[in-house]
């Protein structure tokens, strides 16, 4: 069975960093597509980024703050998040695009 497990989201300013972790057991990982999503109150869940075995790719509202890799040794795939903004604030969930699994998903919240 797969399951994906997020982490490393929290409350932090305006300007700040973190870094997300999604631990994944359960699949060949180093040949899963993965990427992150996110889902503000009120809002549709959004695509954030997307990693492959060759390349990344981000949505335009995070190209240049945020960054997707991922450790095949670790089965962990990573978003450091720079330069937050307040409307960066949601939660933040993992996914393995074959199999179409998510994880539970982890707060971020950007505010002074």
């Amino acid at each position: 069975q797969v399951r994906l497990v997020e982490s490393g989201g929290g409350l932090v300013q305006p300007g700040g960093s973190l870094r997300l972790s999604c631990a994944v057991s359960g699949s060949i990982f180093t040949l899963s597509a993965m990427g992150w999503y996110r889902q503000a109150p009120g809002k549709q869940r959004e695509w954030v980024a997307t990693i492959t075995s060759d390349s990344t790719d981000y949505a335009d509202s995070v190209k240049g703050r945020f960054t997707i890799s991922r450790d095949n040794a670790k089965n962990t795939v990573y978003l450091q998040m720079t330069s937050l903004k307040p409307e960066d604030t949601a939660v933040y969930y993992c996914k393995r695009f074959l199999g179409n699994n998510w994880g539970q998903g982890t707060q971020v919240t950007v505010s002074s």
